[in-house]
């Protein structure tokens, strides 16, 4: 096993930073305050190619693994852009996997250059409100009707409906009760969103208020046969299938927004001087940030084992949720020291911490709680009894 880096990815890292350069945490600031989409940015990474960086070549992206897309989401939540600057892309870049495994030909060649492009946005429809985790009790129904489905139901946490043109959606096609196993007779479509029949409410949120997050109600939405990914009844089986790369980007957005946490409150530490000396020559300052490093260090050599893993399609679940777990833990305590470290300044937003700090909340929570990872990880890796 080698630790060295290769330059490949060296070259990514600094391409990327370059582009992330030229917005700095006023930009990130000023877009989560006015809650602005980060038109800008967004579009300056279209231009880049790196939207379409998890694509196949073949559809006009770039064809690599998740290691390289986890390379690309550390560095612009490092950038001070933290989760407003990755969940502007994040779908972009991993969203469209079931479509690029399980999509017809006619759809892949008809969306995929448009989300490489930059083009098309994309939105993710599995969460409801009475279902939560609990993915397989969803009530979103999607009845055949024809050569359409006719949607009726209700979403929650749907990142990005405002501004995306069509969504992953998750529906019922069979109740549960009618089949032998509760992840059957789920259906994946991938619906139009700007339509009458579909009601946007954005949520009101702590955080990551650049990108809105929505409530979403379905009313007799006709989505065509053809848009509908892989076979009828397999749309959780599709789901499954991507939810290792989904936990190793999220891990690599948390380490990103450590690392930019902990630059600052070091900065901090070196230039605040009270009592005649800088604040991190005190070890009541200087222990936690140092804790906080190793703790995001050891985040990062998971996820890489488990990026390695899964770029290989070697089995990687426990990996994965260890990684995101790990992560997000180390992102929340980094970013909670920058805001001790800063002291009452911590609290102001010209310091940009507590920013850090309300994105870094959110990882412990968001795609999957950090108990349900713990629930993984003693059922499937040490045999204990399923939980729940």
């Amino acid at each position: 096993m080698s630790f060295q880096e290769r330059e490949e990815h060296q070259l990514i890292r600094e391409a990327v930073r370059k582009i992330c350069a030229d917005f700095p945490d006023e930009y990130w600031s000023k877009c989560d305050q006015e809650h602005q989409f980060p038109w800008d940015f967004y579009n300056a990474l279209a231009e880049g190619g790196w939207i379409g960086i998890a694509i196949p070549e073949k559809y006009g992206g770039s064809g690599r693994g998740i290691t390289e897309a986890s390379i690309v989401l550390e560095e612009v939540a490092a950038s001070g852009a933290a989760m407003n600057g990755c969940s502007g892309i994040h779908l972009s870049i991993f969203g469209m996997q079931p479509v690029i495994k399980y999509g017809s030909d006619e759809m892949k060649e008809k969306y995929l250059p448009r989300v490489a492009k930059g083009d098309l946005h994309v939105a993710f429809g599995v969460t409801e409100p009475d279902a939560g985790t609990d993915t397989t009790s969803i009530t979103t129904r999607a009845k055949r009707v024809g050569d359409n489905y006719l949607v009726r139901g209700r979403k929650v946490w749907t990142t990005k409906a405002l501004d995306s043109e069509r969504v992953l959606l998750l529906t019922r096609t069979q109740e549960k009760h009618q089949v032998a196993r509760r992840s059957d007779g789920m259906t994946l479509l991938f619906a139009e969103l700007q339509r009458p029949e579909v009601s946007i409410s954005p949520i009101d949120k702590v955080g990551r208020n650049a990108i809105a997050t929505c409530e979403v109600v379905y009313d007799d939405l006709l989505v065509p046969v053809e848009d509908r990914i892989g076979e009828e009844g397999r749309g959780f089986r599709y789901l499954l299938d991507g939810l290792n790369a989904e936990r190793v980007l999220v891990a690599a957005e948390a380490l990103g927004i450590g690392r930019a946490a902990l630059k600052r409150a070091t900065q901090y530490a070196k230039d605040r001087v009270v009592f005649g000396r800088p604040i991190g020559q005190n070890q009541g300052v200087s222990f936690p940030l140092g804790e906080a490093q190793i703790r995001l260090d050891a985040a990062e050599l998971m996820i890489r084992k488990a990026s390695w893993l899964l770029d290989r399609d070697e089995p990687c679940g426990a990996e994965a949720n260890m990684a995101k777990w790990l992560a997000a833990d180390a992102c929340f305590q980094a970013a909670d020291q920058a805001v001790q470290t800063h002291g009452g300044f911590g609290y102001a937003r010209e310091y940009h911490v507590e920013r850090y700090w309300r994105e870094a909340r959110l990882q412990r929570i968001a795609p999957i709680s950090q108990e349900m990872v713990l629930n993984y990880v003693t059922e499937h890796v040490m045999g204990l009894p399923r939980s729940y």
